[in-house]
């Protein structure tokens, strides 16, 4: 299978710490991918790398099927390229109403001419109809969205980047306060937005990696420990000492 994104031997300190050590990894143009490790393990360094957020000392990060090089990327040429973070704490307009937020999320051009002269289409309704069905806020489009949830603003941010129409999605610990209920139907979400894009999970809760049913990534000292099933990585010894715990 051929990967829409590929790290390779990516390496990075902050003063003398080595954070993400000759780490290399891929990823296929529909794939769900699940990454854990313990803290410190360089999770979310290496989502920052992947985003452009923090250049590394060496190795290659290339995206797409031109293997565009992310390393001499702004942010965000990046996010326009096709890549998309969804960050632990969710991040929305909370004054303004979902299709108020979906629609400023719309993929256009930013040039400030266009932007004053934007004016929704059917389209662009259509658009935002769809993208709030996608994440399950179809009944919610007139709210505020300060009014929402936990659960509800974090579907409401992953609406946001898939309206920015990416390839990959990096979606940091996406079940962090939320209801089973909640969980659940994030779970659906997720593998369902994999059928079309890359997306990689970054998350601690074993059982809701488990209902991904999915490849699992372990770091540790920012390399990769093991890679498998869940049930593969969580009988490896290694992965049990540092990560898991024997008891």
């Amino acid at each position: 299978m051929s990967s829409i994104l590929e790290v390779s031997g990516i390496s990075v300190s902050f003063d003398g710490f080595r954070a993400i050590n000759n780490l290399s990894f891929s990823i296929g143009p529909a794939e769900l991918r699940a990454i854990i490790g313990p803290n410190g393990a360089g999770k979310s360094t290496f989502m920052d790398i992947v985003t452009g957020k923090t250049r590394p000392d060496e190795g290659t990060v290339t995206f797409g099927e031109r293997s565009l090089n992310c390393l001499r990327m702004s942010e965000a040429q990046i996010a326009r390229a096709g890549i998309g973070r969804k960050f632990q704490r969710p991040t929305v307009f909370e004054d303004q109403t979902v299709t108020e937020n979906l629609t400023l999320a719309l993929k256009a051009s930013r040039n400030p001419l266009r932007v004053l002269g934007w004016r929704r289409k059917l389209i662009d309704a259509e658009r935002i109809a769809a993208l709030a069905a996608q994440v399950g806020l179809a009944d919610q489009l007139a709210r505020k969205s300060g009014e929402l949830s936990h659960g509800q603003k974090q579907w409401l941010e992953i609406g946001m980047l898939l309206a920015q129409e990416p390839r990959v999605l990096l979606v940091d610990e996406p079940a962090a306060g939320m209801t089973l209920a909640e969980r659940e139907q994030t779970t659906a979400m997720l593998v369902d937005m994999a059928k079309t894009r890359a997306v990689v999970v970054v998350e601690h809760d074993m059982e809701f990696i488990r209902r991904l049913n999915c490849k699992v990534t372990v770091l540790h000292e920012g390399s990769v420990l093991a890679e498998g099933s869940l049930d593969h990585v969580t009988m490896n010894p290694a992965v049990i000492d540092v990560y898991l715990g024997r008891g």
